[in-house]
């Protein structure tokens, strides 16, 4: 059920972090894998992290918030590699400014890198999983989907909206077998979180406060993401599944 070979995958951000742990699942449940980030050196590591020979593996930088660049690309992988069946939006960026000071500029780059991309590779690839009566989308949304704090009002309006653009697409692309659904990953040791992880303070409020009593580990989750990109999610649409040690479920 959970055998993903034949399958091609798509995965935004993938050069690091979460999206090359994704990345690496896919791969190692048979996937062909599409990584995708700006920069071809960091691709070129990453896809040397996820196998060695590199087979399997197409490097495809470009830029998800330029809309020609994607429609361009993904007209070129269709050709070159063949129709995408799971689109993993997993790319995004944060900007941490208390509301009286963010500048107008970094809320529309948040919302456009976060909400938008998403919604237009979406656009852009689903006509060949309505053709072929079948296709997996992954929004990678976040535990900030439901909650905030301080500071991240820009980042917290885009993972709060693309909770609900999944569901706006599963609802929609449903009746052509395609499953459109969202993991919210808690809080995680990855390179976004690298001065938060290094704050005491803050290292300090996240152990306390997470019931499993410290950050997640990318690699934890891999398993979701398996679960949603196969058969095994056949009947699991619209749905957020929140990875985060407890966090969400506790006072």
């Amino acid at each position: 059920m959970f055998d993903l070979s034949g399958k091609i995958a798509l995965i935004t951000g993938s050069s690091r972090g979460l999206g090359l742990s994704i990345a690496k699942a896919l791969f190692n449940s048979g996937a062909t894998i599409i990584i995708n980030g700006r920069n071809q050196e960091t691709l070129d590591k990453a896809s040397k992290k996820i196998n060695h020979n590199e087979s399997m593996i197409y490097k495809r930088p470009f830029d998800i918030t330029n809309i020609d660049d994607i429609h361009k690309n993904i007209s070129n992988i269709k050709k070159e590699i063949g129709t995408i069946d799971i689109l993993v939006n997993n790319a995004g960026i944060q900007s941490r400014e208390l509301l009286t000071d963010i500048k107008i500029s970094d809320w529309d780059n948040v919302l456009k890198t976060n909400l938008t991309s998403p919604f237009i590779l979406s656009q852009a690839i689903v006509p060949g999983m309505i053709k072929k009566k079948a296709g997996k989308i992954i929004n990678i949304c976040s535990i900030t989907s439901e909650v905030t704090r301080p500071s991240i009002a820009p980042y917290v309006s885009a993972k709060g909206g693309l909770k609900m653009l999944t569901k706006a697409m599963a609802i929609e692309w449903a009746q052509y077998n395609i499953q459109v659904n969202g993991i919210g990953p808690g809080l995680f040791k990855t390179e976004m979180n690298t001065a938060l992880v290094e704050d005491k303070k803050f290292n300090n409020w996240v152990c306390e406060r997470t019931p499993a009593g410290r950050w997640g580990e990318p690699d934890e989750l891999s398993g979701t993401a398996v679960l949603l990109a196969s058969k095994a999610s056949s009947y699991i649409n619209g749905q957020i599944i929140y990875v985060d040690g407890g966090f969400l479920s506790s006072m």
